[in-house]
């Protein structure tokens, strides 16, 4: 169809945060584990309640899966706005593409490394991409 490129950024996507979201547990059970914490006995609190018991390298993990669903919101009602307009096609895939390997790159600096001026430099080009994503859904919109 038409405009519909888009989407396979959009899927891409989609399924990297549930690679981030396996990520997070497969690092996150064992290491509650080897801190002692019982999760059957755990009432109430939050996942940041658990930072200073485990490992900043396990909580990076958590940190990006929330990251995932952030910004990437904005992704995804402009990537299905331009697609319902049949303008998800050709420099827009390019651009949403672009999107989805910064955020995958984001998240993979921030589950390893960690470094913050990596971090914000990719997601400072992510955010620039996205930008150009919004004027062109509104260029056509409007």
């Amino acid at each position: 169809m038409i405009g519909m490129d888009i989407l396979q950024p959009v899927v891409a996507l989609l399924v990297w945060t549930m690679v981030m979201w396996l990520w997070m547990y497969a690092t996150r059970i064992p290491a509650m584990n080897a801190a002692g914490i019982d999760a059957k006995n755990l009432v109430g609190g939050e996942g940041s309640s658990l930072r200073a018991k485990l490992p900043d390298t396990v909580s990076w993990k958590a940190d990006n899966y929330n990251h995932l669903h952030e910004a990437p919101t904005l992704f995804y009602a402009v990537a299905i706005v331009l697609a319902i307009i049949g303008q998800g096609d050709g420099f827009n895939t390019i651009l949403a593409w672009a999107y989805v390997g910064l955020r995958i790159a984001h998240s993979i600096v921030q589950a390893t490394i960690n470094r913050v001026i990596i971090r914000f430099a990719l997601y400072a080009l992510s955010s620039l991409v996205l930008m150009a994503l919004i004027l062109h859904a509104g260029i056509a919109v409007f």
